[in-house]
């Protein structure tokens, strides 16, 4: 790695380290969003910088859709365990048992727009003011246009027209009862530089990141996973390919890309040479062209 990138990725890690105390210095009870994806990954490991030698002062917390990789909760569990984390759970399935969210019709159902009340559900009954995620605006064009610190009403809505000016650092966390807000630390950074993070720092990830054998179906251009939770169509069948995952979420709507990517600097050449952007494996986003945006305004993270 040149010298470039490694002042480069001090940069950005400075940047993250000095917004998450800002947090704890604005808010009462953050709480860090934790999937077990490479995102959230490097931000535990910015957290256990920025607060090093004591414990990061927030707990982990998941939305379970119930419809995830087993290789990512297994791989979840046992870092939370490593570390010695908190980790709060909560799962979209109880959101539907108790009628408070309900669940897709069809042969491919999707719960992440179901997630956003269980989601919004855990903030209030923790009374959680700053919730931290690993979204990164170079995602997608929906996240291109959130703050560091990016304010939520009373109902978990997300104004995109009416957000705080952040000049020079200054970032406002004045809220009233009921609001929060989300913040996002690696706003700046791309997926080239959390993979050359994840490898400055010699970090374990999921072994569905790298290249493996894998049954998949290939559904309008996405190569979905079989999964309990999908319905092969008429004329759909299932074929074994030599696949990995760039981002990690349900099941029924995280597509693979085909790859022999199986070491780390291998990933980092793969990304970037990708004329694909990272979430262009995601079916839940192309169902319309305003698909995270209508999602986020509601309370997605």
């Amino acid at each position: 790695m040149s010298s470039y990138n490694i002042t480069h990725l001090a940069q950005l890690e400075h940047e993250a380290v000095f917004v998450m105390r800002e947090v704890t210095a604005q808010f009462e009870r953050p709480v860090l969003m934790f999937s077990g994806g490479k995102d959230s990954l490097a931000m535990v490991r910015l957290a256990q910088k920025a607060f090093w030698p004591g414990r990061f002062p927030f707990p982990l917390l998941h939305i379970d859709t119930g419809h995830n990789f087993p290789a990512t909760l297994e791989f979840r569990d046992a870092l939370v365990r490593r570390i010695g984390a908190r980790l709060i759970v909560r799962r979209v399935e109880d959101s539907i048992k108790a009628g408070r969210a309900a669940e897709e019709k069809g042969p491919n159902p999707s719960r992440n727009a179901a997630q956003t009340v269980t989601l919004l559900d855990a903030l209030a009954e923790f009374k959680f003011d700053a919730a931290l995620g690993g979204a990164r605006r170079d995602e997608e064009k929906a996240r291109a246009k959130e703050r560091f610190f990016s304010h939520r009403d009373e109902f978990g809505q997300w104004d995109p027209k009416n957000q705080r000016p952040e000049l020079w650092n200054l970032f406002n966390g004045r809220r009233h009862h009921g609001e929060h807000f989300r913040v996002f630390p690696l706003s700046n950074w791309t997926e080239m530089d959390v993979w050359q993070y994840i490898t400055r720092e010699n970090l374990d990830i999921p072994p569905i990141y790298f290249s493996h054998d894998r049954e998949v179906v290939n559904r309008d251009g996405v190569l979905l996973s079989k999964s309990p939770y999908l319905t092969l169509l008429d004329g759909e069948r299932y074929e074994t390919r030599r696949v990995r995952f760039r981002t990690v979420g349900d099941m029924t709507c995280t597509g693979a890309v085909e790859s022999t990517a199986g070491t780390l600097p291998e990933i980092i050449q793969e990304v970037a040479v990708a004329r694909v952007a990272e979430r262009g494996t995601r079916a839940d986003d192309r169902r319309s062209d305003t698909a995270m945006e209508d999602r986020k305004k509601v309370g997605y993270f």
